[in-house]
């Protein structure tokens, strides 16, 4: 394994400790979509993040890889700062590293991402809240609902 998959296999790992639940599916090498998609669908974005840190930094697929992870995170009982906290981890694995690639240069994308993954995650928690409070009008209060529409 070289060292670019070994920091991505760490960064894995330490997204999957706040997941005790999967943590095992989420560490294996290639989990099962059909089994897990939850460890399928986080090893993958991670993937795409990890690319796109060392590459071209493509915005919508950024955008995409970090809605994937924190819809799943949203839904968890994670603090703001668990949740998007696997961003900012990142530099610690690329400081014990081999210095392989441009630290600095990945640092300030490190930082645009965990702007961005917050940025994100309060648009998910937003969303779910959302959800909720439409939930929660329709149970309590069904005959409000039916003339809305719903």
């Amino acid at each position: 394994m070289n060292a670019e998959s070994q920091i991505l296999e760490k960064w894995i790992g330490t997204l999957a400790a706040f997941q005790p639940e999967n943590a095992a599916a989420v560490c294996q090498p290639k989990p099962d979509p059909f089994r897990n998609p939850v460890a399928h669908a986080i090893r993958q974005s991670l993937t795409q993040l990890w690319e796109e840190l060392r590459g071209n930094m493509n915005s919508e697929a950024i955008d995409s890889a970090l809605d994937t992870i924190l819809r799943i995170r949203a839904v968890q009982d994670l603090s703001q700062n668990q949740a998007v906290s696997f961003v900012i981890q990142l530099r610690s694995i690329l400081r014990e590293a081999p210095a392989t690639f441009d630290l600095a240069l990945l640092e300030r994308r490190i930082d645009r991402l965990a702007l961005a993954a917050f940025d994100k995650y309060m648009q998910c928690r937003e969303h779910l809240l959302a959800v909720r409070l439409r939930e929660t009008e329709r149970l309590t209060h069904p005959h409000r609902a039916r003339k809305a529409g719903a």
